[in-house]
């Protein structure tokens, strides 16, 4: 999955050959396999690396003394977990695995060359901060402003376009392990309101959700549910699922200008 990278990255800007075979040594450096449900790296540790996610499903997260737990966001292959993670002295936050888990670990002295040397990956990691800023403002209006039912089609309208940018979905469908706890923790629901939440969306027909598989039979309809709009993951190859470009033909690459 080490192409997972490339594909993340050209949704923002165009990447030579060069630029290419450097991502790819970057997810062949050194990598590791962590089980379901352990952490990569807990909150309070001194992070040294920052960590590519090449296989499976993982999540940020923190708590609180008490053991409750928010999730910030999920991670697919292709995402690069807190790209300025280094920088910090402490976490503030903990990454854990939530399927089988196979990540790169990237220093901050390789890093740190192949943004020097590669101008064209350096833009594009540069979009990738700015998009998981934007991430984070839309999960913040959806805990605060959106229903149960709108948070959870939100949700699953954002992570299926997200495994969509990376190759990792098959027609209306993809994986999707999160459990019903999981989803809560992210939402700000408890499990026992999931659960009513997601047999309503199945009962309407906008969802399957079996063996940790999500399909979606109609699209528009669940954005409309989840009054998504999916410009904030500024997705150029997903612009037929925006509102202008739902019926559009496949959208030109992105070229940055002066």
């Amino acid at each position: 999955m080490a192409n997972a990278l490339t594909r993340r990255l050209e949704e923002y800007t165009a990447l030579s050959a060069q630029d290419r075979a450097e991502l790819e040594a970057l997810a062949a450096l050194s990598t590791h396999t962590i089980p379901p449900r352990r952490d990569l790296i807990r909150q309070g540790d001194t992070p040294r690396s920052v960590y590519l996610i090449l296989e499976g499903w993982g999540c940020q997260y923190r708590t609180l003394a008490d053991g409750r737990r928010q999730i910030l966001d999920f991670a697919v292959p292709g995402d690069l977990c807190d790209l300025n993670l280094f920088i910090l002295d402490k976490m503030d936050h903990s990454i854990a695995a939530i399927t089988r888990l196979k990540v790169a670990e990237i220093g901050r002295e390789v890093l740190h060359r192949v943004v020097t040397n590669s101008p064209n990956i350096t833009t594009a990691l540069w979009w990738q901060e700015l998009v998981s800023k934007s991430v984070l403002r839309e999960w913040i209006v959806s805990v605060g402003q959106r229903c149960a039912s709108e948070r959870i089609a939100h949700l699953m309208c954002e992570m299926f376009l997200r495994m969509e940018s990376v190759g990792l979905t098959n027609g209306s469908s993809c994986d999707f392990p999160p459990t019903q706890q999981d989803i809560a923790d992210a939402t700000g629901l408890t499990s026992v309101h999931v659960n009513r939440t997601l047999q309503d969306l199945r009962r309407q027909g906008l969802i399957v959700l079996d063996r940790q598989r999500l399909s979606i039979p109609d699209m528009p309809a669940l954005q409309a549910a989840g009054q998504f709009n999916p410009d904030y993951l500024h997705h150029r190859r997903l612009k037929r699922h925006s509102r202008e470009g739902r019926n559009a033909s496949e959208a030109l690459p992105l070229r940055l200008t002066a």
